[in-house]
């Protein structure tokens, strides 16, 4: 299941055309998970446990760690997961800290 603040609940069709706008694409599942079920194409893995330091870190450093420019709180974000719970803490805690 996918979320984003504008729209809590995105269609698969939705994620792809907002991927063609150059959102960036989190997803929280556990890294095991990805092992099993695969990588969504364009995403980047940053497990929920691990997301609140993440999106405080410097720039710089997420760059090394997630091989990914780090956004704004401005940027177009969508978080996903394997059922919706954890997407859903995801917007909760990134709305928290500001992003928009």
């Amino acid at each position: 299941s996918l979320c984003a603040a504008g729209e809590p609940n995105l269609s698969y069709q939705e994620l792809k055309d907002l991927k063609k706008a150059n959102v960036l694409h989190i997803d929280v599942r556990e890294r095991w998970e990805i092992d099993r079920f695969g990588k969504i194409p364009e995403s980047i893995n940053i497990p929920l446990g691990e997301l609140m330091e993440a999106l405080q870190m410097d720039p710089t450093e997420f760059k090394e760690q997630y091989n990914q420019k780090m956004p704004s709180k401005s940027d177009p974000v969508v978080f996903s997961c394997l059922a919706g719970t954890r997407s859903k803490q995801a917007l909760g805690f990134a709305t928290s800290l500001g992003f928009s």
